[in-house]
């Protein structure tokens, strides 16, 4: 059979049957040390139709209106053992306009970083480090907030730690039992400085009451404390000479 050829030949060589025979055995090759099947995650990840979340109000004396934080989650191996909720999206909204082009530019970076996947919970210690430079408040409770972004921050924070993804280590029975105690001799030695009838201690007692009434600061401890750095709760309150927080069990003393 006639082979015609139209290219130009640059070199030859003759096959054999021995050359034959080895192109058709098999090919072994050593094995190697046994390597982990490394998979990648695509970055384009499909909304599905219905996603599960909540919403958080969030109330700022620094603005008039409260903002509602809106974060929804994605279900991964729903209905298996390894079922998971990751946050998928996040949307925030207000009547106050002031602010609405920060707010669509974190809620589009904050679900873009949803989105792509992997440990997001970074985003919580950046965003509680945003301070203002008119300064912080304090919310519901005594907690002292440096800003709006740093409330934000808190809410993102409290949701990772409902779905699973952030585990907030909890006070063991003794630090609890030691709270319990402190919180108890302050009440105990307060009531007995108001039965002595200090007077002036009984009114500067019901005007910080009432101050902390309309201001929501230190909800549940007393109207005098101050913030605590360990926890930024105001529960600090100086006992025996030394500053204890009643929230975390901090002591300036040890």
């Amino acid at each position: 059979m006639a082979i015609k050829i139209t290219k130009k030949i640059k070199s030859y060589s003759v096959n054999k049957p021995e050359d034959k025979a080895a192109e058709s055995a098999p090919v072994t090759v050593a094995a190697g040390p046994a390597t982990a099947e490394i998979i990648h995650m695509h970055e384009k990840v499909e909304r599905p139709e219905a996603l599960v979340g909540a919403t958080y109000k969030i109330k700022s004396p620094l603005v008039e209106h409260a903002m509602y934080v809106t974060i929804n989650d994605i279900v991964l191996n729903p209905g298996t053992d390894h079922e998971l909720r990751r946050p998928f999206e996040v949307f925030i909204n207000s009547k106050n306009m002031d602010h609405f082009q920060w707010v669509v530019a974190i809620t589009r970076i904050m679900s873009a970083v949803f989105r792509k996947g992997g440990d997001v919970t970074f985003l919580v210690e950046e965003m509680k480090a945003v301070f203002d430079p008119r300064g912080g408040y304090f919310k519901a409770g005594g907690v002292y907030m440096p800003s709006i972004v740093a409330e934000i921050g808190s809410v993102v924070e409290e949701h990772l730690k409902f779905i699973g993804m952030i585990v907030d280590p909890e006070l063991s029975d003794a630090q609890r039992a030691m709270i319990a105690e402190k919180r108890a001799a302050y009440e105990s030695r307060t009531k007995k400085k108001s039965s002595e009838g200090d007077l002036a201690v009984d009114a500067g007692r019901d005007s910080a009451d009432e101050a902390a009434s309309q201001s929501g600061e230190g909800a549940s401890f007393p109207p005098t404390a101050t913030m605590c750095h360990k926890c930024s709760t105001k529960a600090l309150v100086l006992m025996d000479g030394c500053q204890t927080c009643l929230n975390c069990g901090y002591s300036k003393c040890g």
